[in-house]
């Protein structure tokens, strides 16, 4: 099972990960400047999740592969890591669409 990670960045935003069940993180979130705001961010991500429409399909620079999930409002709520292969991309939005719905919150911020 998967569970969404908070943890509290040098500058005090919060910022969650969504780790796999293996502990691999598969979705980074942007920096939050209050904690209900990093809540919301994990709430829009297990909503947004199964909408194949809300992933867009990325190549960076650097020629790998990455997506980021988006919210309602067009908003970036989540981004992948670097993939070697547009296969292992997949895998990971597959990834993100078995573990957001019903992971749980482990909140690392003291």
């Amino acid at each position: 099972m998967g569970k969404f990670v908070i943890t509290k960045r040098s500058n005090g935003e919060y910022q969650f990960n969504l780790k796999a069940g293996n502990g691999q993180t598969i979705l980074s979130s942007e920096g939050y400047s209050s904690k209900a705001g990093c809540d919301n961010g994990i709430d829009s991500v297990r909503k947004n999740s199964q909408d194949d429409s809300k992933y867009d399909h990325k190549v960076s620079s650097n020629g790998k592969y990455y997506f980021n999930l988006k919210a309602t409002n067009g908003q970036i709520i989540g981004t992948s890591e670097m993939y070697e292969s547009v296969s292992s991309r997949d895998n990971g939005i597959a990834s993100v669409k078995t573990n957001a719905p019903d992971a749980t919150v482990d909140e690392q911020t003291t």
